[in-house]
């Protein structure tokens, strides 16, 4: 993967719905945007760190510097909003930074490790050398028992209740971490390619901040897990 032109894409907008200013809120002492943001620019094999935005003043303000690894591109007004699907954001990105392979995560993604996303990588590589995969997109492992809001029984038999590891396992996107390439956006208009490959994320890394109550768990993790660390943009 090393010769390859790696390129991070970072959307990030100014307005949140549930957890107010969340992409620039302060989680164990730095902005939220950063938290991902050092995990990417740590990495050597990505070539560039692109963020898409409508907040360039704001994520000034928080300390952001644009630098030879780090591109800020305004977003286009018709762009902007919450209705917009994700994968408009992304065309216009690809349209305007070539790469080999494109990396898309969120800010939400705080926890996702440096070791999860080189094993998505390498996992992604072995599938395109088999051409069993055009894309990855990572995903949580459940094997439990599920039902529908009536309370009917969907995956398994109330009746006959076998050890939930013996149930068929499901699999739930979890938005941590997209791998796509020009051809297989092109192929579907959207991150997932045609041939996905599922890569299943650790839970401790999984959180995705969507709610209050998901920000209260990453501010729990955070002040246990891991220390305080420099941002990118003072290194």
């Amino acid at each position: 993967m090393e010769s390859k032109k790696l390129v991070a894409l970072l959307p990030m907008k100014a307005h949140s719905e549930r957890v107010r200013n969340k992409n620039f809120r302060i989680l164990n002492d730095k902005p939220l945007f950063f938290w991902i943001l050092d995990t990417l620019i740590s990495m050597p094999e990505i070539t560039q760190v692109v963020i898409n935005t409508d907040a360039r003043e704001t994520l000034k303000i928080n300390g952001l510097r644009e630098s030879e690894r780090i591109r800020i591109r305004d977003r286009k007004p018709e762009l902007c909003g919450d209705e917009i699907s994700m994968n408009c954001i992304l065309e216009d990105d690809i349209n305007d930074v070539s790469a080999d392979l494109y990396i898309m995560t969120h800010t939400t993604n705080p926890l996702l490790s440096v070791a999860t996303i080189r094993n998505a990588l390498g996992c992604f590589q072995k599938a395109q050398e088999t051409k069993t995969a055009d894309s990855l997109f990572t995903v949580n492992r459940f094997q439990t028992r599920f039902y529908w809001q009536d309370g009917s029984a969907i995956n398994h038999d109330p009746q006959n209740l076998i050890p939930t590891q013996e149930l068929e396992p499901w699999y739930e996107e979890n938005s941590n971490l997209y791998l796509f390439t020009t051809s297989s956006f092109a192929s579907t208009q959207a991150r997932i390619g045609q041939r996905p490959l599922l890569f299943e994320t650790p839970r401790l890394e999984s959180l995705d901040i969507d709610t209050l109550e998901d920000w209260q768990l990453a501010e729990a993790i955070t002040r246990y897990f891991f220390p305080t660390l420099s941002v990118a943009g003072e290194v």
